[in-house]
């Protein structure tokens, strides 16, 4: 058992989500643990800051452990015990604690009633000032070692801090990775999880802003597949579906080099027989009408249409009646196995994900303390844990935050 008269230092590298919540937590349980943050940079929470358009999608309404680890394709194992920690419902009483309501929207995502991140930034900051948390900006770490039972920190101006406890809260960091590596501690490969595909189509960038509200995707020659919204933009192809898709195929993709074809059925619900039977049935009933004055689904907008025809060979101006079983079967394949060839991919900036970095396998989850360095802890992104889009990764970010602060303490 320490002596809890003698004042402990904690040295937390990073000023972002985890980092933050950490020495929060740490502070208010330990008032005998000094507490310092070393950001790197001139922003504190940056990441915070631009989260959900500027919103910041503190978490999301989902309850069930079981169902919540499900929406991470790296931890979700290691990550039932933590859940039941601090889980959702923990992250909404903390800040209902401080002043902070949360609401939630149709899809589960959580905001703060303001609708703007920086209630959350200020949250922690005036709660940071109560608790004499200190705050070092423009503080890049060099170099760490142990010496002893304790942690010397070198920073970039070659000032040092020497500390009982380190969290290590940077984030996507080759530098940190690299130095942990230097420590025989394994470090998965990172790769971006979560962006958008690019589709060079410009007739398809026609449709910038158009979107599907349920489809269903794949990528050939892989057993990646996924449901839900598609966006089409500017550039290719977005929204939850592919967001999702990116996040669960993140290694497989980096390793195609971001070159493959993309599968797209927008009408999910059907199967190839019924649709036929469909568009015959309405050759029939519309056979003096053009097949472009119209849609036909309610899901598709008319100009989504026009494009599918054009992809399908099919003259916008032919009359129902003109049109062969060919033509249908064409339009069939385009509405329920849309070929896209993707060529690249484009960062989806409000909830930039990068997934590897600390093995799970190096993690103490009932502390996120390493197995094999005493006082060395981690949390959020420098863990090989990421989450699809919807205020999973924020939620991780808090209980890791949350854990490793008890475990400093103890």
């Amino acid at each position: 058992m320490r002596d809890t008269k003698k004042a402990r230092k904690a040295a937390i590298i990073g000023g972002g989500a985890a980092g933050f919540f950490a020495a929060l937590h740490l502070a208010e349980i330990d008032p005998h643990c000094e507490v310092h943050i070393f950001e790197k940079s001139t922003q504190l929470l940056s990441k915070v800051k631009v989260s959900g358009g500027g919103r910041c999608n503190v978490t999301h309404a989902c309850f069930d452990n079981r169902t919540l680890v499900q929406f991470y394709p790296r931890g979700s194992k290691q990550l039932v015990a933590p859940f039941k920690r601090f889980s959702p419902s923990d992250t909404i009483t903390w800040f209902k604690e401080r002043g902070v309501l949360l609401k939630t929207e149709e899809d589960g995502r959580m905001f703060p009633i303001t609708d703007s991140s920086q209630t959350i930034i200020n949250c922690f900051l005036d709660e940071a000032q109560r608790l004499g948390v200190r705050i070092h900006t423009q503080q890049g770490v060099s170099s760490f070692i142990r010496e002893e039972d304790q942690w010397n920190i070198t920073f970039n101006d070659q000032s040092h801090f020497v500390a009982d406890a380190l969290l290590i809260a940077t984030g996507s960091s080759e530098l940190i990775w690299n130095q942990l590596k230097s420590f025989g501690i394994k470090i998965e490969e990172p790769a971006p999880s979560l962006f958008t595909f690019n589709v060079k189509d410009m007739n398809l960038h026609e449709l910038s802003g158009t979107s599907v509200e349920h489809t269903s995707i794949k990528i050939q020659g892989t057993k990646l597949k996924t449901e839900g919204p598609l966006l089409i933009t500017h550039w290719g192809m977005s929204g939850p579906a592919i967001l999702k898709l990116s996040a669960w195929g993140a290694l497989d993709l980096k390793a195609l080099n971001y070159n493959f074809t993309l599968s797209v059925s927008y009408l999910p619900e059907e199967n190839d027989q019924s649709l036929m039977d469909f568009l015959k049935n309405l050759r029939s009933k519309e056979s003096r009408k053009q097949v472009n004055s119209f849609s036909p689904f309610d899901a598709i907008s008319k100009r989504l249409w026009n494009y599918l025809l054009g992809k399908s060979d099919i003259t916008q101006q032919i009359n129902w009646a003109d049109l062969s079983n060919k033509d249908l079967q064409r339009l069939v394949d385009e509405l329920l196995h849309g070929q896209y060839k993707v060529n690249g991919k484009s960062t989806f900036k409000d909830e930039f994900v990068t997934c590897g970095g600390v093995s799970l396998d190096e993690i103490n989850f009932k502390t996120y303390e390493s197995k094999k360095y005493p006082g060395l802890f981690f949390a959020g992104e420098v863990i090989n844990v990421d989450a699809v889009t919807g205020g999973f990764n924020f939620q991780h970010a808090w209980t890791s935050g949350w854990i490793a602060a008890e475990g400093i303490k103890n």
